[in-house]
């Protein structure tokens, strides 16, 4: 296992945030989204929209946390973005108050490749839920690439299963798939 922790993410993070969702996108994704899209992302613009993210949450409920692998010198590794479920949580077609109160929805999750496997994804996951608990959220939503067989048997190992809802993302004209997942957040472990 790793020497690592979470933190929240600071302003200065998003530079890396932004190289990190790129770097992973590139290589997770290379098989689900087109290679044109890929290369076109624009690293600068999603740094911007992570320092919003970060200096400017919608509410005290959004979080942004940040993974860091420590050695001789520390490195950011990966980031999750989590905070109460919108209407981007939501399935085409689905009412407003579908998912009723008190949900979570997780909008990235990701750990650069070079870093898996080595309990990083697991901490993010673990300091989101002890978010979502004093927040006073029970249950949590994120959506997953059909395709993403990683993403999803690493959620389905912590609980996570399919809910029913799907959509498509159309992406440069190609419709691609995407099943909603949930997990009810764990009360508090007793201490006794």
């Amino acid at each position: 296992m790793a020497a690592g922790y979470v933190r929240p993410a600071r302003p200065e993070d998003a530079d890396e945030i932004a190289r990190i969702q790129l770097a992973t996108w590139r290589v997770a994704y290379r098989r689900i989204l087109p290679r044109h899209v890929l290369d076109n992302l624009d690293e600068a613009y999603l740094a911007r929209r992570w320092s919003a993210a970060v200096q400017e949450p919608p509410s005290g409920a959004h979080h942004v946390l940040v993974a860091v692998e420590q050695a001789e010198q520390s490195y950011l590794v990966g980031f999750v973005a989590a905070g109460p479920a919108d209407a981007e949580a939501l399935a085409p077609g689905e009412p407003a108050d579908a998912l009723g109160d008190g949900v979570a929805a997780v909008t990235d999750l990701l750990v650069e490749p070079r870093w898996g496997r080595r309990g990083h994804g697991s901490r993010l996951l673990a300091a989101a839920v002890d978010h979502w608990r004093v927040d006073g959220l029970s249950r949590a939503v994120a959506w997953a690439f059909d395709g993403d067989a990683a993403t999803r048997k690493f959620l389905a190992s912590t609980g996570w299963e399919p809910d029913g809802a799907a959509r498509a993302l159309d992406v440069d004209d190609m419709l691609i798939p995407q099943l909603r997942l949930h997990v009810a957040v764990p009360p508090t472990a007793d201490p006794s």
